[in-house]
This record gives structure tokens, C-alpha cells and sequence, in this order.
């Protein structure tokens, strides 16, 4: 089964979520509320596609868009892990490890 949705805006890359996890101190983890933050939109993404659970492996496939090609592809890509992250919590993915996720796909517009 093929389902697909489509996150508005633009998710923290890997130097932005190791900035965050950097300043983190005395019970502030500014990691944290990225992600929670960046789960939040994510979410409303999948509800809004109206995303059924998958069984078995899946396939995920990401197409990357930046509006000026500053960052990186290995930065920008880093937001894939807020992607499982939000999928596991909407009940679409089981888990993200081995048995759950068979590969990953990326293109950048």
C-alpha cells in the first residue's frame, strides 16, 4: 500500500538539533522542544492525510524541498528521524528499527 503526506514548512537539519542538544542545561533541553515542536506539525500532516497503520517492513521515501539550497542533503535528511519519530506516535509505524523500517529513499527538489 502506497500512502503519502506532506509536511508544510521547513524541519531542524543535524546542525540545528546538535545546537539544541549543545545548550541543554539544568532541566532547559531545547532538543526536546524542537522535536516536540517539529512532531507537533508533522502529526497534523499525517492526520490530515488520513495515514492507516502499515504491518511489516516499510519503504519510506522522502522528497526534500528547499526553497534556497543553502543546507546540506545530510543536514536536511537529519529530519527524517522526527518523521519515524511522529509516525510511531500517530500508530502508523510500530517502530522504527530493523524489522519496521526496510530502507530509505531520498530526493531533493
Amino acid at each position: 500500500m502506497i500512502q503519502s503526506f506532506f509536511v508544510k514548512g521547513v524541519l531542524p537539519g543535524l546542525n540545528e538539533m546538535i545546537a539544541a542538544a549543545k545548550r541543554g542545561r539544568r532541566g532547559y533541553q531545547p532538543y526536546a522542544l524542537m522535536k516536540r515542536e517539529a512532531e507537533m506539525v508533522i502529526l497534523a500532516a499525517i492526520r490530515h492525510a488520513r495515514l492507516m497503520p502499515m504491518t511489516g517492513p516499510v519503504v519510506l521515501l522522502c522528497t526534500w524541498h528547499e526553497k534556497n539550497k543553502r543546507r546540506d542533503p545530510s543536514n536536511i535528511r537529519a529530519g527524517i528521524k522526527f518523521i519515524e519519530d511522529a509516525l510511531q506516535t500517530a500508530g502508523i509505524l510500530k517502530n522504527d528499527g530493523w524489522d519496521t523500517i526496510l530502507k530509505h529513499g531520498d530526493a531533493y527538489a
